[in-house]
């Protein structure tokens, strides 16, 4: 089995206007691409061990570089999704505040919003007031707080819990919102 420990980010092969033909593509849905140990399937059939030191979410165009040199291109699968738009700016940021609070992944651009096809979130979307349309194309969330240096996000490494019988806040970095669960003497 072929293996992979190094990955070349896309931005740093065009930058340096280098970019070594790939014998093969792998091409991966968003999920797919966050990555640290794993094997996965090359378009031709070759599979390949990616195992990196850390969890790294790839994106489209980077490369992994195998052990016997030869690179592979990652491509990111086209996806079913949801894309959201406001009434304006601020709606927009209203609805993607609503989106974030619900922890969803979501790619966002200066008019729309991009997240994963959910009906219930579309539904809960549109009684917001925002235009929801069903569109397929490659999803690129932003990465989040806990990142560090990659583009995914796991709540799983980063779990917390929700003890209602508190009013507390936990931040996500810069981002940050609160959950206040409203305000509970003992013994009620």
């Amino acid at each position: 089995m072929l293996k992979a420990t190094k990955y070349i980010r896309a931005a740093t092969i065009a930058a340096d206007r280098q970019r070594e033909i790939p014998f093969d593509i792998a091409v991966l849905a968003q999920e797919e691409r966050h990555l640290r140990r794993k094997v996965i399937t090359l378009i031709h059939g070759d599979r390949v061990l990616v195992d990196f030191p850390e969890p790294v979410t790839l994106e489209d165009r980077d490369v992994l570089v195998l052990e016997d040199g030869r690179h592979a291109e990652i491509i990111a699968a086209e996806e079913e999704l949801l894309e959201v738009r406001g009434r304006g700016p601020v709606h927009l940021a209203s609805l993607a505040w609503h989106i974030g609070n619900r922890h969803l992944a979501a790619a966002i651009e200066a008019e729309r919003i991009l997240i994963l096809h959910d009906h219930v979130i579309k539904a809960m979307l549109e009684g917001l007031g925002a235009s929801v349309a069903e569109v397929t194309e490659p999803f690129h969330p932003l990465g989040g707080a806990y990142a560090s240096g990659s583009h995914g996000h796991s709540h799983a490494a980063h779990s917390h819990s929700h003890d209602h019988g508190d009013n507390h806040e936990h931040h996500h970095g810069p981002a940050s919102h609160a959950h206040g669960h409203g305000k509970r003497r003992h013994g009620e």
